[in-house]
């Protein structure tokens, strides 16, 4: 008998994630010049990372040696000190990622359910089947969640309900009260998990507390990350703030040292650099404005977005990919999201944003 099968059918069944291109296998697989290279495909912060974080990492080069602490002390402090709330009510992970296989692990098993919508963030249908657990995708609205469809969809046996909120890839929103009457719909027994990885780029009017909304739905899980807005998506660190009692059985599912010393001290400090955070935000809003315009003149529609990135229809979203690819442009095809006519564009930097727009005027020329 074959090894793969003594796994389980559920983990066979599985389609791995599929990142996005790294510019060292594009330069290597048509021979481009890696400086050459520009790549919108990922989300990453243009800026870079901070310079509190840059030194603080460096400084914590000198712990390596050293196991880092399993209990994350000064970065959940700093967390504390920013959102107010416990360090018991703080789980820590090797990226946000990290934190949502932590849900799964903690509360999805064969019989049980999860409720997720069409074209949400690829990780939570994994995360389910993982764990051998069914997933339930709620058709989209508008590319985004049909929260009252994903309501009418929770049964006897779901357990988690996934929103992602800015939505990745499709960059969708719901203002807070729309989400807070959401969560008053539920069954206060079903775990939420509150994906906020692009918070950090929503507008003041935008913006709302769902950090206090924490007292009042201990089975509420607000998920946030460093990979974005911080600049720290190499380093791979995120956080989930909730009641005690969920963050409890959270932190008996995680590994020890799930979040390595330099990625803990960076993001300390990359927490308390407020300036940095405030210009990764006004550099997006330009950017998004620029590709915004841009497109519009190439005659495209796209998806309003309130993340760091933009879904564009370009038609045959594969062709086109394969020109950009082609001129050194790497952005993220969305066909496995089940949207083939559409290429996710993450915000570069204003010359990045320039190429990429020039270069997509030359790939819809040539596919005319």
């Amino acid at each position: 008998m074959p090894i793969a099968a003594q796994a389980p059918a559920h983990i066979r069944a599985i389609s791995p994630y599929q990142p996005g291109k790294p510019i060292e296998e594009l330069a290597r697989e048509l021979g481009l010049d890696p400086a050459g290279i520009i790549k919108l495909a990922s989300n990453e912060n243009p800026l870079g990372m901070s310079p509190a974080a840059r030194a603080a990492a460096a400084t914590a080069l000198d712990e390596v040696p050293r196991y880092p602490d399993g209990n994350g002390y000064t970065l959940k402090q700093a967390l504390v000190r920013r959102y107010g709330v416990k360090l018991e009510q703080i789980v820590l992970g090797n990226g946000s990622n990290d934190v949502l296989e932590l849900v799964a692990r903690a509360f999805l098993a064969p019989g049980r359910s999860a409720v997720y919508a069409q074209h949400a963030f690829a990780v939570y249908p994994l995360a389910t089947q993982a764990m051998g657990a069914q997933g339930i995708e709620v058709p989209a609205r508008d590319y985004g969640h049909d929260l009252s469809a994903m309501r009418a969809a929770i049964r006897d046996d779901t357990r988690v309900v996934w929103l992602a909120n800015p939505n990745n890839p499709t960059g969708t929103f719901h203002g807070g009260a729309a989400i807070e009457a959401f969560l008053d719909s539920l069954p206060p027994d079903l775990v939420v998990v509150l994906d906020e990885a692009y918070t950090e780029y929503l507008s003041a009017e935008q913006r709302y507390d769902s950090i206090a909304w924490l007292q009042r739905y201990p089975n509420l899980l607000v998920c946030r990350t460093f990979s974005k807005a911080y600049g720290l998506a190499g380093l791979r660190v995120g956080f989930g703030l909730g009641g005690a009692e969920l963050i409890d059985l959270l932190n008996r599912v995680r590994q020890p040292f799930n979040v390595s010393g330099v990625a803990l001290a960076a993001a300390a400090a990359a927490l308390e650099d407020r300036d940095f955070v405030e210009r990764s935000f006004a550099a997006n809003r330009a950017g998004m404005a620029q590709l915004e315009a841009g497109f519009a003149k190439l005659g495209l529609r796209w998806i309003p977005s309130a993340g760091n990135f933009i879904a564009v229809e370009v038609g045959d979203a594969a062709a086109i990919n394969r020109r950009l690819l082609a001129a050194g442009v790497i952005v993220r095809p969305v066909t496995g999201y089940g949207m083939p006519r559409h290429l996710r564009v993450s915000i570069g930097l204003p010359e990045e944003n320039a190429r990429l727009l020039d270069s997509l005027s030359a790939a819809l020329g040539a596919a005319a």
